[in-house]
């Protein structure tokens, strides 16, 4: 290898370039005679620096390397997956590694010329050199560097190279020198890159066909294949099906050295036969489209069914004949009707009948009839109108104004939570649990890009629309000053995570495949055994997503749009999802009183700073192996998260499986590097904000008093075996127990899914009726018989009758069962009704 010709002296220019930027995440960058260094508060070296025309520099999964004291050989070099940096700012380019098991230069050889040396000086001899690691763990003698005495890898005899460095690696990079153009290549990168090209158009090949399939469903491309040899079938027995449709297509071909009569003949028929394919399949939707919006199925009698149900039921099950995808019904679901005024007055007035006395229901009819006469035709009018060029009139709005326009915190007051298993825990060890249950939700995610889950399906028959699913994953709530935005990424192939303080960017892929459990476990573990402590102003820094919102967009907007701030957040906000390792260990404990309070509120708030409530959901694996979630409600309501819930525990319980020991099943790959630790440049300002945030979502959290208990007695089959629906048992239940504890009844919310519409979400369902009341006034007055029901009478009014601060609300179960919950209010924040 012929050597570089002695660099040129140039003096620094001054520019200012930071020492140690989150370079792993988004690059870092380096000017002609300037160089980073640890040593200067400035970093910016005043000594000269060799010139050299800065070409394509990449790093990749599997690629190790220590930067030297020279500039970065490209403006904006970026690093991938699995690739670690030592933090050593010594002048060598690359790690030395041991000898490879078969003894000098192992499978990890590098292609291409090698130039490497000491910034301002000359090579050194060439006989000396270092060693590359490759996938393998074997290393390639690289010529043209000094040699060192070899250093064990991670996993294989000394711990874990330290992460509170950032990590980058060269992969091919090209200079211009006065000799030519000097090439640097890895094969190993190379390979890597090959791999996640050949991942990445799967994924793509994978997209359009299921895209296809969903397009023509519920026909399929073998029922293309029918009508076309029928078609030609028909020709061969002298038959024409098209009634002369199919020669005039032929004569209307362009005449063709290449196709005889007969090719044109048979392109004819071919044409003809798609036509009439496309039109069937277009008849079909239409068809489908017209059964979805009978909805007299919800209104037949228990164990009963009309002859006009059982029909659509057959029909529906013909055209429903082949698996559907998720997203297979989507365009034939019906659009969400407007409804009329006189029925959403008579509906309202009807709510709050039970909750005014005769004089001020009196005075709201007055007002509704005005609206009805006046306003109401005007916005009607609006509302019809929008129905016609939207696909859903009130989705958009309901996203906007419900949640996305709220600036009070998100904490407490939005998100919500699910819990792990109650009675089991599969292992014990937190870095295990948390590599089965990371890989089965990408599995989950996979399935999700791919479109393979089956969509819900009311008795089997009635498909929900799966819209809300599509930003599950690689989705951020974005802060402010007027309004939230959600940020989606079509894909992200890494994974944020939170230990003691501080955070981490675990890459999920390598060679274009999902990590293992068992790597994932290692991944972890290396976090967990990382001593370095938090960065100032690190380790709350999540709090600003806990606190008011816009403090929170003010703050980014001033502290983390440039430089390694705006990186580092990057890195978090474009990742899958967020991961924390608790430090605290909670669950379920047979008789010990308050596990379950604890565990609620730790999921429901936590620390405040140790969860990225922006994010869609954050993952919460404890210290005894207990999982969690705690997800932001704005891009899609609960059950959407329940779907992934249930897959996730079923896939770690029963398909990953754990060993004796409580590990994840495998061997784990040592050469993998490790997890990179993000870099932040916090100002005292940027602390103080955060300090401020964490003050208000404190004193919000410890204001929550949160009862969370089991109930074994009975469930809903003991409920259904009465012939009665669990969701109304618990809503008049709720009504009871609210009317024995404050003596009056107040406007009660429950939501209620309307995914049998198109983009459908939730809608208000009002249980506290007049035939609940009356139900029970019945039961709180012990004279009072079923015969001897009286008519609704009307609950008078007063201030009484509002739940007062740090008072609770009765709401529905999520899951519809059986056990009671409370909403519970914080003081000063105001009445959700």
């Amino acid at each position: 290898m012929s050597q570089s010709p002695p660099s040129v002296p140039v003096p620094s220019r001054g520019v200012p370039v930071p020492s140690e930027g989150p370079s792993s995440l988004l690059g870092s960058r380096s000017l002609p005679g300037v160089f980073q260094s640890r040593s200067f508060p400035e970093g910016i070296h005043p000594l000269p620096v060799s010139w050299s025309l800065s070409g394509v520099s990449r790093s990749l999964p599997g690629v190790s390397q220590t930067p030297s004291r020279c500039p970065s050989p490209l403006p904006g070099s970026r690093s991938l997956p699995g690739v670690s940096q030592s933090p050593s700012g010594g002048v060598h380019p690359l790690p030395v590694s041991p000898p490879g098991p078969r003894g000098g230069a192992g499978g990890g050889r590098s292609g291409g010329r090698f130039h490497s040396g000491r910034c301002g000086g000359s090579h050194p001899p060439p006989e000396s050199g270092y060693r590359l690691p490759d996938a393998a763990g074997a290393g390639a003698a690289v010529p043209g560097a000094a040699a060192r005495p070899p250093r064990p890898r991670a996993g294989a005899g000394r711990p874990p190279p330290t992460m509170a460095e950032a990590h980058q690696a060269v992969a091919f990079q090209f200079t211009v020198t006065p000799e030519g153009l000097d090439f640097h290549l890895s094969r190993e990168a190379v390979k890597q890159l090959y791999l996640a090209g050949l991942s990445s158009w799967k994924k793509r090949l994978v997209r359009a066909k299921n895209s296809f399939l969903t397009g023509v469903y519920p026909a399929s491309p073998s029922s293309w294949m029918v009508v076309v040899l029928a078609t030609a079938g028909s020709f061969y027995c002298q038959v024409d099906p098209s009634l002369g449709i199919i020669a005039r297509i032929r004569h209307c071909l362009p005449e063709s050295q290449v196709l005889s009569p007969e090719s044109r003949t048979v392109v004819s028929a071919v044409i003809f036969s798609t036509g009439v394919w496309l039109s069937a399949v277009l008849l079909f939707r239409q068809t489908l489209k017209l059964l979805l919006s009978y909805h007299g199925w919800m209104f037949e009698p228990h164990g009963k069914m009309s002859r006009r149900t059982k029909i659509w039921v057959a029909l529906m099950k013909v055209l429903s004949v082949r698996k559907p995808l998720l997203y297979s019904f989507q365009t034939s679901l019906p659009k969400l009707p407007v409804p009329s005024v006189e029925a959403t007055i008579a509906r309202y007035l009807e709510s709050v009948r039970p909750l005014m006395d005769d004089e001020k229901y009196g005075k709201m009819e007055a007002l509704a009839k005005e609206f009805k006469e006046k306003t109401a035709p005007r916005l009607q009018k609006y509302l019809i109108l929008k129905s016609w060029w939207t696909t859903n009139y009130v989705s958009d709005w309901w996203e906007e104004y419900i949640y996305l326009r709220g600036r009070s915190p998100l904490m407490v007051n939005s998100n919500y939570y699910a819990m792990d298993f109650l009675y089991v825990n599969p292992s014990h060890i937190q870095a295990a649990r948390a590599g089965n249950v990371v890989h089965a939700i990408l599995l989950y995610r996979r399935k999700l890009d791919r479109g393979e889950i089956p969509p819900m399906m009311a008795l089997n028959i009635v498909p929900m629309c799966s819209y809300q699913s599509e930003r599950m994953f690689n989705t951020t709530r974005i802060p402010g000053k007027e309004t939230d935005t959600l940020l989606h990424l079509v894909d992200s192939k890494h994974l944020a995570v939170y230990h003691k303080g501080r955070f981490y960017k675990v890459w999920l892929y390598y060679g274009g495949q999902v990590l293992r459990p068992r790597d994932l476990e290692m991944q972890f573990q290396r976090i967990l055994d990382d001593p370095s402590p938090p960065q100032p102003g690190e380790e709350r820094l999540a709090a600003l997503t806990a606190g008011e919102r816009v403090p929170w967009a003010e703050a980014r907007a001033r502290f983390f749009s440039h430089g390694k701030n705006k990186a580092s957040l990057d890195a978090i906000e474009r990742a899958a999802f967020f991961l924390t390792l608790d430090e605290e260990e909670h669950g379920y404990v047979p008789g010990q009183e308050g596990c379950m309070d604890a565990y609620a509120k730790s999921l429901l708030h936590g620390q405040c700073y140790d969860r990225w409530f922006d994010k869609s959901f954050t993952l919460v694996v404890y210290k005894n192996g207990k999982l969690g979630a705690n997800a932001e409600h704005s891009w899609a309501d609960a059950p959407i998260i329940g779907h992934l819930w249930e897959f996730m525990l079923a896939t770690d319980k029963f398909q990953l499986g754990y060993t004796e020991g409580g590990h994840c099943l495998g061997e784990p790959d040592t050469l993998l590097a490790p997890p990179q630790r993000l870099q932040w440049d916090i100002p005292q300002e940027c602390r103080a904000a955060i300090e401020s945030s964490y003050r208000l979502a404190k004193a919000l959290a410890d204001d929550v008093d949160f009862c969370c208990f089991q109930f074994n007695q009975f469930g809903k089959g003991l409920i259904k075996k009465c012939r009665t629906s669990p969701d109304a048992f618990i809503q008049i239940s709720l009504q009871l127990a609210h009317f024995r504890d404050k003596g009056c009844f107040c406007l009660t919310y429950e939501a209620s899914m309307t995914r049998l519409f198109r983009e459908g979400r939730t809608e208000t369902v009002r249980s506290c009726t007049a035939e609940a009341t009356a139900f029970v006034r019945s039961m709180v007055d012990p004279h009072q018989t079923v015969s001897s029901l009286p008519t609704p009478a009307p609950q008078p009014s007063g201030p009484s009758c509002r739940p007062q601060p740090g008072g609770t609300v009765p709401a529905a179960p999520l899951s519809g069962g059986p056990i009671p919950w409370e909403v519970p209010i914080p003081q000063g924040h105001p009445h959700p009704s």
